[in-house]
């Protein structure tokens, strides 16, 4: 994992050191897969502030971290904005499909409960 020496740089696993296990288990929360299907819905840079979930502030700021140290997501500071991005090519890299298998399931999931 790269490590941070300014706190405003947050530590990101390198490509090589992103886990088949460690993404699967970000992925299994409903609230990560709510910011994971909006994330790829964008294809953008995202602010925390953008994601309206039905959690506190510091659960949100738990879920965040959960996917950047799984390598799912970069987070980078702009200003005082902390933007989030979608790590596609890395995961598509290490783990063709698997990406937009979830996305697809997350969105039949969410169509058959008719959410």
């Amino acid at each position: 994992m790269t490590t941070a020496t300014n706190p405003r740089v947050l530590d990101h696993p390198t490509r090589e050191e992103i886990r088949l296990e460690g993404v699967l288990h970000a992925l299994s929360d409903a609230v990560r897969l709510t910011i994971v299907s909006d994330m790829a819905r964008e294809g953008t840079e995202l602010s925390c502030s953008y994601f309206d979930l039905p959690v506190t502030k510091s659960t949100t700021t738990h879920h965040f971290r959960v996917l950047r140290e799984a390598g799912v997501i970069q987070q980078i500071y702009r200003g005082t904005a902390k933007l989030n991005a979608l790590r596609r090519e890395d995961l598509d890299t290490l783990f063709p499909g698997l990406l937009d298998s979830v996305l697809r399931a997350t969105e039949a999931q969410s169509e058959r409960l008719g959410r």
